[in-house]
């Protein structure tokens, strides 16, 4: 992906429309399969400022796939009048220097941490070895596998990294995996029982952070149940996943 930062100047008489042509542009842009994302930001400092970023799927998706698309004109057409207004138009490539500041907390911390967690997954663990569908999946469990668990999922959800430094990271828990054969009904199981638990032991039911917990849980389930089937051959090194909030922020109760 590639970042376009436009910078204009946009005298105070004119803002107003000026806005309100961006937001005219903004359909073009929405519906451009090139346009990963957008944005129009104001100076507090100097009003006259504005600077416009658009998130493309490359430069050249920009430069030739968008401009010489079906979506060009209309966007063309809102946003002429202040061309002659840009004061300067870059693409930027991103870095490896990103993440969040501790305003967002962490979904570890709203979970209520490892406490929470280890709750989570002993009242889990208690229905798994109970259940007649995945109960035999974990007939020979570690007694400690419920803490195991919640260590992963607390690196997961942007908490202490325990799980790399003392299980092995990543590779450890895919290895608990490998061969295994799981079923979709089981994969399906495991989900349902895990989202009952977490009913049971109270971790937060806003929707922000049941939507995150949800797709998080969902999306291993799936990874885990493709590198269990005979002859898969996953990547045996990453970095264990973090998970952050998605589209949805963290729930406030004034919003």
């Amino acid at each position: 992906m590639i970042v376009e930062y436009i910078r204009y100047r946009i005298g105070r008489p004119d803002a107003e429309e000026f806005e309100a042509a961006y937001g005219r542009a903004a359909v073009s842009l929405a519906a451009a399969p090139q346009c990963v994302d957008y944005e129009l930001s104001r100076c507090v400092d100097e009003p006259e400022w504005y600077v416009l970023r658009i998130t493309w799927t490359s430069a050249d998706d920009h430069l030739q796939g968008f401009r010489g698309g079906e979506h060009f004109a209309a966007f063309f057409s809102a946003i002429k009048p202040y061309v002659q207004q840009i004061e300067e138009m870059r693409h930027y490539e991103r870095t490896a220097v990103r993440g969040t500041g501790s305003s967002v907390p962490s979904m570890y911390d709203w979970a209520g941490g490892i406490e929470a967690l280890e709750r989570l997954t002993e009242t889990f663990y208690e229905q798994v070895l109970k259940d007649d569908l995945i109960g035999p999946l974990f007939a020979h469990m570690d007694p400690g596998h419920p803490k195991y668990v919640a260590m992963w999922l607390a690196e997961v959800f942007g908490g202490p990294s325990r799980y790399t430094d003392e299980r092995g990271g990543y590779h450890h828990m895919l290895v608990q995996h490998l061969g295994k054969a799981i079923t979709e009904p089981q994969r399906r199981r495991w989900v349902n029982l895990l989202m009952d638990a977490a009913d049971v032991v109270g971790l937060p039911s806003d929707p922000e952070f049941r939507a995150a917990f949800a797709g998080y849980i969902e999306w291993g389930t799936r990874l885990a149940f493709a590198n269990s089937q005979p002859g898969a051959r996953p990547s045996q090194q990453a970095p264990v996943p973090r998970w952050g909030w998605g589209v949805a922020p963290p729930y406030s109760p004034t919003s």
